[in-house]
């Protein structure tokens, strides 16, 4: 069951606190859930949930802000919650009217938050943060002198916008939270569940039958440990030993469908062991397979137990050739971030060009001047497809190199520049990898990884809005500080300085360059405060 909250927006200055005060309307916090536009969203978030049936779930903005937060500040799930109820900000946040002591709820909820959570309905609301993002700078996408629109015989139809803004695209690994696969350790594990699984069942008819069936799992373990824990087993022990493994799991299935056959009940057994005897079934098969077929390859490899949706995929980087987790195509536009596809399967991201630049049309409405891609979206097809709709590929021409030096300059000169372009997207997975939890997702179900990664992206642009408004803040600061200082008869060189370290939040948009400018403003004009303060400037 889903009830609606009452409609409209909290002001902070109603906020109760028991302890006294009032919350700052400068606060972070404060200012993040002005920008997102809660209500826009809560009827397609309660059409999950059933009008009359059931307890009362939580509110979109909680369970969004939720996730927000504990993305934020890199936190667990039961840290996310103990913030939220020692923090009034983050209660406010949250949209609560006065501030609470006890927990608003356990920390397992955000299993259901993430679940509730969508792709859709988190591409959705990234879609109308960056919307937001983007009016609160004022500049719309720069129209480039050197694009041409194309050209429309109809008169009837209006004429197409002409082409204008940057796209950056590329792709990169999510790495889920499993150990380093190997076929060995993949079929201990899968040995020691089905030996769970056989105990539960035989609990079932235990009574028919005189003895438990056989499983050699002593046998089976000093087996296992007798290659795992040689520093460099050859190859030869290494097939020895996923031989052993294989007929110990061969021994416990054919077990388990004896057990069956005699009446014990799948039925009872506990939904995620179900779930791990239709893995246990599928990896027996893998890997059989690739011992007789003296392969190393299959179609759909599983290589975690607890997390069999997690799948290879062979990156050919220097330090991790393989990695595993999720694949991502990404476009990135003025500094914002778009998750435009997530799979769990390996794909040729070149495939998925055209599908983003027609995203970046229905977003903006027009098409880019340019697309700025890696070396592997620059396949013919994709050369064809945006020279007839006048878009300008970044990268070399195809064909013989131009004779003439003049040219060949000119076309050198281009390529840095667009590489220059193209570079800052790899800055985002820098961002996402390092600062937030994209380098190793900690959420176990496909469907809540694929929230928790979503997440991630929308917060990055959040934080891109919030300190490019803390850069505004800043600079309005040393504006006044600079008339201020011209009214005063204070030396000029001052008030350049100043500019000058105005500049670097502005292009950077780095927080520590923020902080460092704050505190040399106030070291360098405090001999200058006296004067500020007997002419009555300050109060």
């Amino acid at each position: 069951m889903y009830r609606r909250p009452s409609p409209g927006q909290l002001s902070f200055e109603n906020f109760y606190l028991p302890f006294g005060g009032k919350l700052s309307g400068e606060n972070r916090w404060v200012k993040l859930a002005e920008l997102i536009p809660w209500e826009s969203f809560e009827s397609e978030y309660a059409d999950q949930f059933s009008q009359t049936m059931g307890a009362p779930a939580k509110p979109f903005r909680v369970a969004l802000g939720t996730l927000i937060i504990k993305e934020k500040l890199g936190i667990s799930d039961a840290e996310t919650v103990e913030q939220i109820r020692e923090n009034p900000y983050l209660q406010y946040f949250l949209g609560f009217s006065e501030y609470r002591e006890s927990a608003p709820f356990d920390a397992s909820m955000l299993v259901h938050f993430r679940q509730r959570l969508n792709l859709e309905l988190l591409a959705q609301v990234n879609d109308a943060v960056v919307d937001s993002v983007l009016a609160s700078e004022g500049s719309p996408v720069a129209m480039s002198p050197e694009s041409s629109p194309p050209s429309d015989d109809d008169e009837d139809e209006p004429p197409a916008p002409p082409n204008q803004g940057q796209l950056l695209i590329d792709a990169t690994c999510a790495p889920a939270d499993i150990r380093y696969p190997t076929d060995l350790d993949l079929l201990n594990d899968a040995r020691k569940a089905s030996e769970a699984i056989l105990d539960a069942l035989y609990a079932q008819v235990m009574l028919s039958l005189k003895c438990k069936p056989r499983t050699y799992r002593q046998k089976a373990r000093k087996a296992y440990l007798a290659i795992a824990k040689k520093r460099q087993p050859s190859r030869k022990l290494i097939r020895k030993g996923i031989r052993q493994q294989l007929g110990y799991v061969r021994r416990n299935l054919a077990h388990i469908d004896g057990l069956i056959t005699l009446g014990a009940s799948l039925s009872q057994l506990s939904r995620r062991q179900y779930r791990l005897l239709l893995v246990i079934h599928e990896v027996f098969r893998q890997q059989e397979w690739m011992y007789q077929q003296s392969v190393r390859r299959v179609d759909d490899r599983i290589v975690s137990m607890s997390q069999p949706h997690v799948r290879p995929m062979v990156r050919g980087k220097a330090g991790t050739p393989v990695e595993f987790g999720a694949k991502l195509s990404l476009s990135c536009v003025r500094g914002c971030v778009f998750l435009e596809r997530l799979s769990w399967d390996a794909f040729n991201e070149s495939q998925h060009l055209q599908h983003q630049v027609e995203a970046f049309r229905r977003r903006f409405g027009h098409y880019p001047f340019s697309v700025h891609a890696d070396q592997i979206y620059r396949t013919r097809a994709n050369r064809r497809w945006c020279k007839a709709r006048g878009i300008r590929l970044s990268g070399p021409p195809l064909g013989r190199p131009q004779q003439d030096p003049q040219v060949q300059t000119q076309l050198k000169q281009q390529a840095c520049e667009d590489e220059k372009v193209r570079v800052q997207i790899e800055g985002k997975f820098g961002q996402a990898k390092r600062r937030f939890g994209l380098n190793r997702v900690m959420a176990k179900l496909a469907d809540t990884a694929a929230s928790a990664i979503a997440i991630t992206f929308l917060v990055m642009n959040l934080e891109r809005w919030l300190s490019h408004f803390l850069s505004f803040i800043f600079g309005v600061g040393l504006l006044v500080l600079e008339s201020v200082m011209e009214l005063s008869g204070l030396p000029w060189g001052f008030a350049r300085a100043s500019q000058r370290i105005w500049l670097w939040p502005s292009q950077m948009g780095c927080l520590y360059d923020l902080m460092h400018g704050i505190c040399s403003i106030y070291f360098l004009s405090k001999p200058y405060l006296a004067v500020l303060f007997r002419l009555r400037i300050y109060k």
